[in-house]
């Protein structure tokens, strides 16, 4: 299902405001996620409830951490279908969930944040994890 791109522009640009770049094709995420040095952080964002109270602020709350991923980028579920399911095929051993979040550190994913851990938490929780994998994953990146 495509949502309508207006009614998820506020969705999508929440992020951007944050430094996130969005992938809507394929090949953009090839680009980013395709063994690139340093690190990324992958947003699968969503219009759900939880992507809205809980993800996108948790996002938001870690930028102001010491420690940050070299990038954040972004995906839209629902919309931006095809660099979806590609950014999916770099997400190894779990399974599609949006929102979502992977941590990536010279091409390889080293952390990861399924919708069952996003939903039902508040977003200072989300972020206190974000902070733990920046801490762990993106010093001296």
């Amino acid at each position: 299902m495509r949502y309508d791109p207006e009614a998820v522009r506020p969705m999508r640009d929440e992020l951007v405001r944050l430094g996130a770049q969005e992938l809507a094709t394929a090949e953009a995420v090839d680009g980013v996620l395709g063994g690139g040095e340093g690190t990324t952080l992958l947003v699968i964002n969503s219009v759900c409830g939880c992507a809205a109270a809980n993800a996108r602020p948790a996002v938001a709350i870690a930028t102001g951490h010491d420690a940050q991923p070299d990038r954040i980028v972004t995906v839209f579920a629902g919309q931006d279908v095809d660099a979806t399911e590609r950014a999916r095929e770099y997400i190894e051993g779990f399974r599609p969930s949006s929102p979502s979040m992977a941590l990536f550190r010279d091409g390889s994913q080293v952390f990861m944040l399924e919708r069952h851990q996003i939903e039902g938490r508040d977003a200072a929780e989300i972020a206190t994890d974000l902070k733990g994998a920046y801490d762990r994953f993106c010093r001296d990146a």
